[in-house]
């Protein structure tokens, strides 16, 4: 792999926990985050006066870099980061399609230290950075939640993602991916009699073109998931996430079409009490990658209705 596919490959696990998100699309930079839904992820907050406000912390470490058939890259290289997105969401009482509306906002900030050694017959070549910036805007115009039943939960979600993050071509890591994507949401949870929960959330990213480097990334598919026990206010079980860019990235000269993969697992729990700020925690191991960084992360969901 050329150098700077590797530092962009490096350059594209730093955005996989962007609040509310390997080599796949532009500087291997997934979209927006896999991993963001676990439990709940088909039920809205209610309709209120004020609104829901959220926060997200999530740590990402990585310093394994996978080739096209899941092999280690001969090259050294770790990267840390982590994410503070602040939410906010409103949903009303106002009905479209028999569904509830709401619309909503993610503004997201990020820690990155991020390095890169590669070996070369010329000695090694390396570059390092440390940023800390606001990254890309994500804008919810239209939420709609359906309550077939009172364990069924369907919502929709059409996310717009601005280029409002901090921006350098040149640097190493870059909170802000300098494009706009466009994502259509399904997610959905079904909890049965004795209060075992599926949820499931499925996501597409189409990515305009970086004016400054002429590259359009691919169409991007992501598959959050979680299944646990009920027990009490509290629910228990096993979460994770399947991402894979569906199609080729365009830009000159590029011949390869960069399609990256990954998936991971791991124990989540939740809690969620009427009254009382909902927190959810998980953590997820990624392994199955494929053109890109293969890591862990941690993170912690907490979110109060007004």
């Amino acid at each position: 792999m050329r150098y700077s596919n590797l530092k962009s490959a490096l350059f594209g696990t730093a955005l996989l926990f962007l609040s509310s998100s390997g080599h796949a699309t532009e500087n291997g930079s997934p979209t927006t985050p896999a991993g963001l839904y676990d439990f709940g992820a088909g039920f809205t907050p209610p309709p209120s006066p004020v609104g829901t406000f959220g926060l997200r912390t999530a740590f990402y470490s990585a310093n394994t870099l996978k080739d096209g058939s899941g092999n280690d890259q001969p090259v050294d290289f770790s990267l840390d980061l982590l994410s503070i997105g602040l939410a906010y969401l409103r949903m009303t009482d106002r009905q479209i399609l028999g569904a509830r509306y709401g619309w909503g906002a993610v503004l997201p900030f990020f820690h990155m230290d991020a390095s890169l050694e590669v070996p070369t017959p010329f000695g090694i070549v390396s570059d390092s950075a440390e940023v800390f910036r606001q990254a890309d805007l994500q804008v919810l115009p239209l939420i709609l939640q359906w309550n077939p039943s009172p364990n069924l939960g369907i919502n929709t979600q059409f996310q717009i993602q601005a280029p409002t993050g901090d921006y350098d071509q040149d640097r190493l890591v870059s909170p802000g991916l300098n494009r706009w994507a466009f994502s259509p949401i399904l997610n959905a949870t079904y909890i049965t009699e004795s209060g075992f929960e599926v949820s499931s959330s499925f996501q597409l990213d189409f990515n305009t073109r970086n004016p400054d480097t002429d590259y359009r990334s691919g169409v991007e598919y992501r598959h959050d998931f979680a299944l646990g026990q009920h027990i009490g206010s509290w629910t228990a079980g096993i979460g994770g996430y399947y991402y894979r860019q569906l199609t080729d990235d365009d830009a000159p000269g590029l011949t390869d079409g960069n399609r990256a993969q990954v998936m991971a697992l791991g124990p989540a729990i939740s809690f969620f009490q009427p009254g009382l700020p909902a927190v959810s925690l998980h953590a997820y191991k990624e392994f199955e990658a494929r053109n890109r960084a293969e890591g862990y992360s941690v993170a912690l969901r907490i979110g109060k209705t007004f």
